[in-house]
């Protein structure tokens, strides 16, 4: 294991992002990889955070076995919770970091990473872990957001003013918030030859998604680690943080409030 201090995950762990975390399903995040998995596969789930996802590619690969890896023991222990309670037997979660995958070469046919790679310092150095990890001729997939091609009604400055804030703190602590959009030429440069590239976007629209979504950002913008980060690196103060919670409640409660948040996706064969 690499004694490189851990990288400052923007979103952190407060139970405003969790809640966000806890709707990812295999369906609504990785619908682009369920065609290649088959039962018996061996699976490996780079940042798997509270295990909704994992849970359900548990169930697709099974009896396969599927290793799910987080950094922070915290959020390993919900993902165990979450397997429990959907029966599934077949997940082994261990504590890794990306950057440094405790496994030998070969050991799966599939590596998997889910908004994990836009958070990193060196996404090429973990997309070349886990390319030795898989098997020769398995696939590799990830799916990151882009955080500049957000879009949304009714226009506001403030969220303007968010979405700004949002890129610098990412920025700040080591990552790339336009993830999404440079999925391919990372892979190219983690070694890569033949990958397939897709895109995906999530909505929220319904008075229901609304209020979801943004209460969590009202949350988040002042409680969670993106707030600490935001003061910690002199990019916002209390005050402004506070406006943007408001806005958010202000766009929750619009009839005319709709988003679209743009995901790029690349399936790689090792």
């Amino acid at each position: 294991m690499s004694n490189r201090p851990a990288p400052r995950y923007t979103h952190g762990h407060h139970d405003s992002v969790l809640r966000s975390h806890r709707w990812r399903t295999a369906e609504n995040s990785c619908a682009y990889l369920l065609p290649h998995l088959r039962p018996g596969m061996s699976l490996l789930d780079v940042g798997c955070g509270p295990g909704t996802i994992t849970a359900d590619l548990a169930a697709v690969v099974a009896p396969g076995t599927l290793v799910a890896v987080d950094a922070a023991p915290e959020v390993l222990e919900e993902a165990r919770a979450t397997a429990e309670a959907r029966g599934a037997g077949n997940v082994v979660f261990e504590q890794a970091d990306a950057l440094s995958l405790p496994y030998p070469d070969g050991r799966f046919d599939v590596v998997h990473a889910h908004q994990v790679l836009q958070h990193l310092p060196d996404p090429v150095a973990a997309l070349r872990e886990m390319r030795r990890v898989c098997r020769r001729g398995g696939i590799v997939a990830a799916r990151d957001g882009d955080y500049g091609g957000f879009l949304w009604t009714p226009p506001d400055p403030v969220l303007d003013r968010w979405q700004e804030l949002y890129l610098a703190v990412a920025r700040a602590n080591g990552g790339e918030p336009f993830g999404g959009r440079w999925l391919v030429p990372w892979a190219r440069s983690a070694g890569f030859s033949e990958i397939s590239a897709s895109a995906s976007t999530w909505v929220y629209r319904s008075p229901e998604e609304r209020q979801w979504w943004g209460a969590s950002w009202a949350e988040r913008v002042t409680r969670s680690a993106f707030a600490e980060a935001a003061r910690d690196h002199g990019l916002a103060t209390g005050a402004e943080l506070a406006a943007m919670a408001d806005a958010w409640r202000r766009w929750a409660g619009s009839e005319a409030g709709w988003i679209s948040i743009p995901n790029g996706e690349v399936l790689c064969r090792a």
